[in-house]
């Protein structure tokens, strides 16, 4: 049986999907209540950061998904990890990020390297995953598309090669049922760079209708963000978008190594998901 944690997310829907789909028995764990899983997937209502209720979500698991939800800082990794090696848990793939690595010394970051560490020191088999920017940040653009067919965004022409949540979930998926990627440590983007002002185009072209691009300053962009994310997340956000090292624009090829394809495109993504700005 396989757990998958922050089972409802951008991931972990399409991950739940893709196991079920292979016919793995499949337990999907979230904070809230959910809908629409696939038939023959149990659900289970948990958190993390209940560390005593660890053995409820993972006893009869064979591989864990640990996905952490925001910045973690309620978590504890050691205690986590503990919980699924006493429960006979087998495999644990890890979501992590690729600013884990390329940025060790963010603060926002800190937590995530907590869980290689420990999952890294478990014992168990183990696989990291560390995405780079996700392109379901364009979520965040869907209102003022609807509305206005404008987006705000600052770093116009800075581009970084974000990845589609599909292919963070095919390789999971990959991860937790085939033991030749135990011990990997897998860096996840897109196939090109692309810029803001890129996404936008390739959003309008999804919708078949011009969609504006507004350039922000970072103190506008910043102001807007902290409404709704934590300061420390946003300002390692836009210290990425707006200058990025050459590692993280650099395109991965672990995608394809894991998946035996190339990754998907932004323009597949915004196709794939232009009811959301239409």
């Amino acid at each position: 049986m396989i757990v998958v944690t922050g089972a409802t997310g951008n991931v972990g829907r399409p991950l739940v999907e893709l196991l079920a789909a292979a016919g793995e028995e499949v337990t999907a764990v979230s904070r809230r209540p959910a809908e629409g899983l696939p038939a023959g997937v149990a659900h289970r209502q948990g958190d993390l950061a209940d560390v005593d209720g660890l053995k409820g979500l993972f006893e009869g698991a064979d591989a864990v998904y640990l996905l952490v939800g925001g910045l973690g800082d309620e978590l504890r990794p050691d205690e986590i990890v503990a919980a699924a090696v006493a429960c006979g848990v087998r495999r644990i793939v890890l979501q992590s990020s690729q600013l884990a690595g390329t940025r060790p010394e963010s603060a926002s970051h800190a937590i995530l390297r907590a869980f290689e560490t420990a999952v890294r020191g478990s014992g168990l088999e183990w696989t990291v995953l560390r995405p780079g920017g996700f392109a379901s940040n364009a979520y965040l653009w869907a209102e003022g598309v609807r509305s206005a067919r404008t987006v705000a965004a600052p770093f116009a022409d800075v581009a970084l090669p974000v990845v589609d949540p599909l292919d963070i979930a095919g390789v999971a998926a990959a991860a937790l049922r085939d033991p030749a990627h135990a011990g990997r440590t897998y860096v996840l983007t897109g196939p090109v760079p692309v810029s803001p002002r890129e996404q936008v185009r390739a959003l309008a072209d999804a919708l078949d209708a011009p969609v504006e691009f507004v350039a922000l300053s970072a103190a506008e962009a910043r102001s807007q963000l902290v409404r709704f994310l934590p300061e420390e997340a946003v300002d390692g956000m836009l210290s990425v978008m707006g200058e990025p090292s050459a590692e993280e624009q650099r395109v991965s090829p672990d995608v394809e190594r894991a998946l035996g394809r190339a990754p998907r495109a932004f323009s597949a993504w915004a196709e794939r998901n232009a009811p959301a700005f239409a």
